[in-house]
Formats: structure tokens, C-alpha cells, sequence
């Protein structure tokens, strides 16, 4: 199974951002930890990353043309304002997680609307960086 790893703005700022709230760990330690889980499962993981909703709308339409069989997707902030990565999602129609590493229950009221989750099959909140690894399991376990 090929998946599509897509992080939104600031995630590339894992470890130096907030770690009160996102913890130490940073982006590249996080990218080897999922590349190594989803081979232990038999996948293949390809990651991207981009600060920029256009080019986030543009990887998940990639997607669907590089036939890639499920997403996982942290987009950050463009969860709670982003009706074009939404539609993104549901033009392609694959098989998505949506993933938060904070828990965004307990955060402020902007944060609790979530655009994109309609168009996923389930959401990972709060488990800190390992949610990516259940989201994987979510995906290769349907």
C-alpha cells in the first residue's frame, strides 16, 4: 500500500514551535519514525509538507494521478479555514485520516471547527506524534 504522509503549515517547525503543547520531537525524527512504521506494515510512506494551502490542494490531486492508496493528513491550521483542501479530499476520493497531534478539544474555540474531517475516514486527536501511526494502522487495517 502507498501513502501519502501531507502535513500543513508549520509542521516542519516541530521542536522549535510550542513544544509545551507539540512536543520536542522534530520533523525529521517524526518523518523517520512514520517511513520505519509503515514498512514494518508493509507500506510505503512518501511524505510532503508545505506552508502553502495551494500547494497542499495541488499534492492531494497528485495523489490520485500517482495512484496512492490512503492519506494521512495533518493539515494544521487550513483545518479550521480551508474549504479547498476539503474539496480536494473529496475530488480524489482516497481513503484520508485526518491527525492532530495536540488535543484541539482542549484548545481554543477557533480550533474546534474542523472543514476537512468530513471528507475523512476518521480522525486521530491528541495522541501526540504517534496519532500518525495509528492513522496508518486506521488505513492498512479497513
Amino acid at each position: 500500500m502507498k501513502l501519502l504522509i501531507l502535513n500543513g503549515p508549520n509542521l516542519n517547525m516541530l521542536g522549535i514551535r510550542e513544544p509545551g503543547i507539540y512536543g520536542s520531537e522534530t520533523y525529521e525524527t517524526l518523518v523517520d519514525k512514520i517511513a520505519d512504521y509503515a514498512c514494518e506494515r508493509g507500506a510505503i510512506a512518501e511524505f510532503y509538507q508545505s506552508n502553502h494551502e495551494g500547494a497542499l490542494v495541488d499534492r492531494i490531486q497528485q495523489a490520485y494521478f500517482d495512484h496512492v492508496d490512503g492519506i494521512v493528513f495533518n493539515p494544521g491550521a487550513y483545518t479550521h479555514t480551508s474549504i479547498a483542501l476539503l474539496d480536494a479530499l473529496k475530488a480524489v476520493r482516497i481513503p484520508c485520516v485526518e491527525v492532530h497531534i495536540s488535543d484541539l478539544s482542549a484548545r481554543e474555540e477557533f480550533r474546534q471547527k474542523s472543514y476537512i474531517r468530513q471528507a475523512c475516514e476518521a480522525s486521530v486527536i491528541g495522541h501526540g506524534t504517534n496519532g500518525y501511526l495509528e492513522a496508518i494502522d486506521i488505513l492498512l487495517d479497513k
